[in-house]
């Protein structure tokens, strides 16, 4: 296989395998996604689309290009998770409502409480080893990004 199909073959599975899992999370398991969870979907939906139509279009440069966008999203979406997974951890403070503290508004605590959301971002719902999904999510997509990315820059991709 070549370093090329090695790339192509990645910028469509990785997204796709992540989005898999999210959308199992959510509908199977029971856990509704926050709202930087979202954040993270939207450029591995692009991502998606990108590796598809670089399946479909002609053109070695115009794959190439298609499959590189590809990556970039899938490097934005581990960017955004490993943000999140800060967030979650204590580390830095999001910049959402949804991680924002309640009674910290300075405004009526009950209406506070009334309009709070429901799924907040600067907790994690699961866990492994400690690592959070949106933690997950950032070690696999920079990793993988960055293997495209590598396949990519071989000779012969």
């Amino acid at each position: 296989m070549t370093p090329q199909s090695k790339a192509h073959l990645l910028a469509l599975i990785v997204p796709s395998a992540l989005m898999a899992g999210a959308l199992g999370f959510q509908f199977l398991g029971g856990l509704p996604p926050c709202e930087m969870c979202h954040w993270q979907r939207w450029p591995l939906y692009a991502a998606i689309v990108l590796a598809l139509l670089s399946f479909v279009l002609k053109g070695a440069q115009v794959r190439r290009a298609l499959v590189a966008l590809a990556a970039l999203g899938i490097l934005s979406s581990g960017g955004i998770g490993a943000f999140h997974a800060g967030v979650e951890y204590g580390w830095w403070e999001g910049l959402t409502q949804c991680s924002q503290p309640i009674g910290m508004g300075g405004g009526d605590f009950m209406k506070e409480i009334m309009n709070a959301p429901l799924i907040r971002c600067d907790t994690a719902p699961w866990s492994l080893f400690g690592i959070s999904l949106a933690g997950f999510n950032a070690i696999i997509s920079i990793t993988s990004a960055f293997a495209i990315f590598s396949f990519l820059r071989k000779r012969g991709a």
